[in-house]
C-alpha cells in the first residue's frame, strides 16, 4: 500500500476501527439475544399463539405475552440513523477537512491527480460502509426471524425492521457519505459540512418513512368478504385503518355505518342500508421487498447523483 491509497488508508484508519468495534459489538449483543430468544420459542410458552396483529395472552392471567425484543428495536434504529452517524463524522471530513487545512495543495503538489486523490478515499470509505451497514442490515434480519410477523415480535411493517434492514439500509448510508463529501466540498469547513449533512439526511430519512405511511408508492390491496362473510385475516397484513362496507352499486361507507363485527344485527343493518359485502385495505407481506426496491432505488439514485455532482464539481473547488 502506498502513495494516495495509503494516505488515505492512514487519515480513515480510526473510523474504520470504529465501525469494525460496533460490529463486533452488534454480532456478539445478536448471537446473545436470538440465542436466548429462540430458547423462549421452544420452551412452548408462545405455541398457542396465533400469528396476527391481536396480543397473544398468557393462559392463566390473561397478560399480553412479549419476546424481549428491545434489543432489536435498539439495532434497527441504529441502522437508520447510520447514514446520517456515515456522513456526519466520516462524509464530511472526507474533503472538507483538507480543504479546511489545506493539506490538499501539498498532496497535489506531490504529483497525485485530483481524479487519484478523491477516487482512493472515496473508494475506502464506501467499501468500508457498504461492509458495515450491509452487516448490520443482515444481523438484524437473523436476529428478528425467530420472531417476525408475529405479535410477540417484530412485524415487517414496523419501522425498525422496514427501514433498518435490507438493501436500503445499504443504500441509505453511502447516500449518507456521498451527501457528507459533497457538504465537504462545498463549505470547505468540516462544522458546516456536519450540520448540512445533518439536516439533509434526516430530511430524506424522514421522507422516506413519509411515503411509507402515507403508501403513494406502494398502494395497498383491498380485500372483500361477501355479505356477512368472516373478513380475510388481518394476519401479518399492513392495515391502512380503512375498513368499511359496500353497495351493490359499488360504494363504499365507513365501517361505522354498521358498527357490529358480526351476527344478527350486522345483517339486519347491512340488509337496510343495502350494503352487499365489507372491505379493509392492507399491504401484504410480499410488500416488504416492494418497499425495500424503491427505497433502494431512492437513495441509490440520490448517492450516484451527489457523487456525480461532486466529481464535477471537483476541479474548480480544489
Amino acid at each position: 500500500m502506498k502513495g494516495s491509497l495509503w494516505l488515505a488508508w492512514r487519515q480513515q484508519r480510526l473510523l474504520v476501527a470504529c465501525g469494525g468495534l460496533v460490529l463486533a459489538v452488534a454480532a456478539a449483543l445478536a448471537v446473545h439475544y436470538r440465542s436466548g430468544m429462540v430458547d423462549a420459542l421452544a420452551g412452548g410458552t408462545f405455541d398457542h399463539c396465533d400469528p396476527g396483529p391481536l396480543y397473544c395472552t398468557r393462559p392463566g392471567d390473561g397478560l399480553p405475552l412479549f419476546l424481549d425484543i428491545e434489543p432489536l428495536r435498539f439495532l434497527g434504529a441504529l441502522n437508520i440513523a447510520l447514514p446520517v452517524l456515515i456522513g456526519m463524522f466520516w462524509g464530511a471530513p472526507l474533503l472538507g477537512r483538507d480543504r479546511e487545512l489545506g493539506t490538499h495543495r501539498m498532496v497535489l503538489a506531490q504529483g497525485v491527480g485530483r481524479a487519484q486523490w478523491f477516487t482512493t478515499r472515496l473508494a475506502l470509505a464506501a467499501l468500508s460502509t457498504v461492509t458495515l451497514s450491509g452487516i448490520l442490515a443482515w444481523l438484524f434480519h437473523w436476529w428478528w426471524q425467530p420472531a417476525a410477523d408475529h405479535s410477540y415480535g417484530l412485524f415487517w411493517y414496523e419501522t425498525t425492521a422496514l427501514s433498518g434492514s435490507g438493501p436500503s439500509a445499504v443504500a441509505a448510508a453511502l447516500f449518507g457519505l456521498a451527501t457528507g463529501t459533497l457538504a465537504g466540498l462545498l463549505t470547505r469547513r468540516v462544522l458546516s459540512a456536519m450540520a448540512w449533512t445533518l439536516s439533509v439526511t434526516t430530511a430524506t430519512t424522514l421522507l422516506a418513512q413519509w411515503l411509507h405511511h402515507t403508501r403513494l408508492l406502494v398502494p395497498p390491496h383491498t380485500y372483500v368478504s361477501r355479505g356477512t362473510a368472516p373478513k380475510p385475516p388481518m394476519g401479518e397484513k399492513w392495515s391502512t385503518g380503512n375498513y368499511g362496507l359496500i353497495t351493490a352499486s359499488g360504494h363504499r361507507d365507513s365501517v361505522l355505518s354498521c358498527p357490529y363485527p358480526s351476527g344478527a344485527e350486522l345483517k339486519e343493518c347491512m340488509t337496510r342500508h343495502g350494503y352487499v359485502a365489507r372491505f379493509y385495505e392492507a399491504n401484504p407481506a410480499g410488500d416488504y421487498w416492494t418497499f425495500q426496491w424503491y427505497d433502494t432505488a431512492l437513495f441509490g439514485v440520490l448517492a450516484v447523483a451527489l457523487t456525480a455532482v461532486t466529481v464535477l464539481l471537483l476541479r474548480r473547488r480544489v
